[in-house]
């Protein structure tokens, strides 16, 4: 805020003695003049070099999202004192002076006390918990008095990359490269079968439940994640088969039957339905969306459950369950609430506790409650089945220690298989006393179904029977098929144990999960999502807002909850529209080819390339290469950061060359006016690639006003990547138009207000009704 209202006081200042004014300008205390901006800028911003923001990130972080404010001092030191070296010596005049000097003349002035308040909101350093669990977790920084805190050793001081003279060549070379014409079709056939000599991917994403309706956390946490990885995939030619489906039976189910005046059936129609009108507009591309209760189904799971059988890891037992009198039926484990044993959490469930994750039996929660008529339920005996997984217990560990190594496992998916095996296995329920679900085969439970998190992963290999007869070449090919799971930590222990248990004790050499993908959770604002109290967007909802899907998968991704929980904000939606798409994305891409149109009648104008155009395919080409070293290992949310970064380069290209002024030149500027744009139309055509994942219809749309080959699909992100020149001179654009629009601040509020429902805080509680 500083910086930007000293830029624009610069801005309106002359110099005296020249014969023209010469803008922008600023003199300095010692009598020197500036003209650049960057010079400027470098003036009154040197803190904002990689010196200092990591490590002020860092500190943030420790002590506003770890509560450990104790380690800032520790953290910050370094920094500050190489600061405070470097801004006393070398050729530059830096305004600040000292560090000290500089934070104590800031803190005096009025204008800087009032944006802190309005920023914080009298609430010190948690003012700024919101804005920070929507970043990036910092890295460790690795700084001392002498050194620079850096994220990358290839950057120097002022935060520009170093490029080599190898760099450069190489991506000169990769420039002038013919694109791959003989690639492989985008179009899929099915039904899609593992192929020799390829990598197979077989991905899917934790099942939805059919009584609800997703909401943003919901979206981002499973079913967009897994898209966006299985766009990438096909880009990189894999052969890659996304399945995915609704979960419809189990208590859930019946209930929200019972609620509606509708058969469990009805139900599973109706919402399987809503599902799919919900994923299909936000552009989920899975190649067979199914669901649970079907034909095979019953097959697959019944035929586990014998296995299982035969091989001695089924055992029989009389379990206590709580039974609502009132309702004259058993409760299933989320349909009963209470206070959690061990952490004291009022709202535990049956089976699990939201707060400290620790799994429970529904009888020993305090004060339970029936969730249906509030009722006090009863304890009574009734016997069931359950997986022996102490016998399973070795097994189980030879394989997760070879797949949480081989594969990419996200850390809170190995912290939380870690805190299930250092607990000690427990035999664990699959049968219930239930009519809406698998019947369970076996004569004396004849009538029990079986239990949802035995029965529900199942539907993975039943909806791909479903899709073809020949399922068994993806789900019994462990040696040449990869299994990628996308969902929410809260699923991770039913995917990393109860579920490979299962498979592995039906010994009939099943694929097992390679890499497992957990998000973090997804808040809304600074409260949870909740359908009952009109609090957050629903997937039904988004839709009605006006705003095009794209826009919501790239915020969705950009606070992705990669490594901690992050936050939905309207706020910060419009800010990364307006600053992020509109302002450097668009504004780049439209000037590209805004430039050819006006300057070039549409076509793309012959190159020279100099020095500082290699330089820039250096960086672009960097940017590019770790865009797919990220991809590859499912950090979705930081390789985003890598598009928007080419963009900044590009627009930084642009403005430094200033083509629209070298067109009017002589005929060597008028070269170098034609080489600017013709480099700059060539990144937004590997732009367009590297959206594809992200936003699916801007990417399509790029493409078609460039009119650019198909094969740059499949060129630009084969092997380590290779930004080819795909537009050569001489190539004609399409009609070039903006891609992106302003968030106005009316339409936002608008839309908060809409979705915020009103809350009132009362002591400890936050009590929202409906809006």
């Amino acid at each position: 805020m500083i910086s930007l209202s000293l830029s624009f006081f610069f801005l309106e200042t002359v110099v005296p003695f020249l014969s023209r004014p010469a803008l922008p300008a600023l003199l300095l205390p010692n009598g020197q003049h500036l003209f650049s901006a960057n010079a400027i800028c470098q003036s009154v911003n040197y803190t904002h070099s990689p010196s200092c923001v990591p490590a002020l990130l860092q500190a943030l972080h420790k002590a506003v999202l770890q509560g450990k404010g104790s380690e800032m001092s520790q953290i910050l030191q370094g920094p500050l004192n190489y600061l405070d070296r470097s801004l006393s010596k070398g050729n530059t005049t830096y305004i600040i002076g000292s560090v000290k000097s500089w934070f104590d003349r800031i803190a005096a002035i009025q204008s800087c006390k009032s944006a802190a308040q309005k920023v914080m909101q009298g609430k010190g350093l948690q003012g700024m918990k919101s804005y920070l669990q929507r970043q990036p977790a910092p890295q460790s920084s690795q700084c001392s008095d002498t050194q620079p805190c850096n994220n990358s050793p290839a950057e120097s001081e002022e935060g520009e990359r170093v490029v080599s003279e190898e760099e450069m060549e190489a991506a000169f070379l990769a420039w002038n490269r013919v694109l791959n014409v003989g690639s492989p079709s985008t179009e899929r056939h099915h039904p899609i079968l593992p192929q020799e000599g390829k990598r197979n991917i077989l991905l899917t994403s934790a099942l939805p439940y059919v009584n609800n309706v997703p909401h943003l956390g919901n979206i981002i946490g499973c079913v967009l994640s897994a898209d966006v990885f299985s766009r990438y995939g096909r880009l990189r030619d894999w052969n890659l088969l996304f399945v995915c489906g609704t979960d419809e039976y189990g208590t859930a189910t019946e209930n929200k039957a019972r609620e509606e005046g509708l058969t469990p059936k009805q139900i599973c129609d109706k919402y399987h339905a809503i599902h799919s009108s919900i994923y299909k507009w936000f552009q989920i591309d899975f190649d067979f969306f199914g669901r649970t209760t079907t034909e095979k189904q019953t097959e697959i799971a019944q035929d586990i459950f014998w296995r299982l059988h035969k091989h001695s890891f089924l055992v029989e037992d009389t379990v206590e369950q709580l039974r609502c009198e009132t309702c004259q039926r058993f409760l299933a484990d989320r349909f009963v609430e209470g206070i959690c044993p061990h952490c004291a959490y009022p709202e535990a469930r049956g089976d699990q506790c939201d707060k400290c994750g620790r799994l429970i039996n529904a009888v020993e929660l305090k004060q339970p409650q029936c969730k249906v008529c509030k009722e006090t339920p009863v304890i009574r005996s009734s016997k069931h089945l359950f997986l022996d997984l102490p016998k399973l217990e070795t097994q189980l560990e030879q394989w997760l220690d070879k797949s949480t190594r081989t594969g990419d496992w996200t850390a809170n998916a190995k912290q939380i298989t870690r805190s299930w095996l250092r607990d000690g296995l427990k035999p664990r329920c699959i049968t219930r006393d239930l009519q809406w679900g698998t019947p369970v085969p076996h004569p004396d439970f004849k009538e029990k179904v079986f239990y949802v998190w035995f029965d529900a992963p199942i539907g993975y290999l039943s909806i791909t029977a479903n899709y073809t007869d020949k399922w068994e070449k993806w789900w019994k090919n462990p040696q040449q098929v990869e299994l990628y799971n996308f969902m929410a930590k809260d699923n991770v222990p039913f995917h990393s144990v109860v579920f490979p248990c299962s498979l592995l004790g039906a010994q009939d050499n099943y694929t097992l999960v390679n890499h497992l993908i957990a998000t973090e959770y997804l808040n809304y604002e600074d409260t949870k999502f909740s359908k009952s109290r009109g609090v957050g967007v629903f997937g039904d909802m988004a839709k009605d807002t006006g705003i095009p899907s794209d826009v919501w998968r790239f915020y969705l991704l950009y606070v992705r909850p990669e490594g901690q929980d992050s936050a939905f904000s309207w706020a910060d939606m419009a800010l990364k529209n307006n600053s992020e798409l509109l302002n450097n994305l668009g504004n780049f891409i439209n000037r590209a080819g805004m430039f050819v149109t006006k300057f070039f009648e549409g076509y793309v104008p012959a190159m020279e390339l100099q020095q500082e155009d290699k330089k820039l395919l250096a960086l672009v080409s960097w940017e590019l290469q770790q865009y797919i070293q990220l991809m590859d290992k499912v950090k979705i949310r930081d390789a985003l950061k890598h598009i928007l970064n080419i963009s900044r380069h590009g627009n930084q290209y642009i403005q430094v060359n200033e083509p629209w002024k070298k067109i009017k030149g002589g005929e060597t500027e008028r070269q170098r006016a034609g080489t600017v744009t013709g480099v700059s139309v060539n990144i937004a055509c590997l732009l367009s690639v590297m959206l594809s994942p992200y936003m699916p219809t801007v990417s399509q749309t790029l493409r078609d006003q460039l009119n650019a080959p198909q094969s740059c699909l499949n060129t630009m992100l084969q092997g380590t990547g290779a930004f080819v020149c795909s537009l050569r001179a001489g190539h004609r654009i399409g009609t070039v138009s903006p891609l992106f629009q302003k968030l106005e601040g009316d339409h936002i509020e608008a839309l908060k207000k809409r979705f915020g429902g009103q809350q009132v805080f009362y002591g400890s509680l936050w009590v929202v009704y409906d809006a």
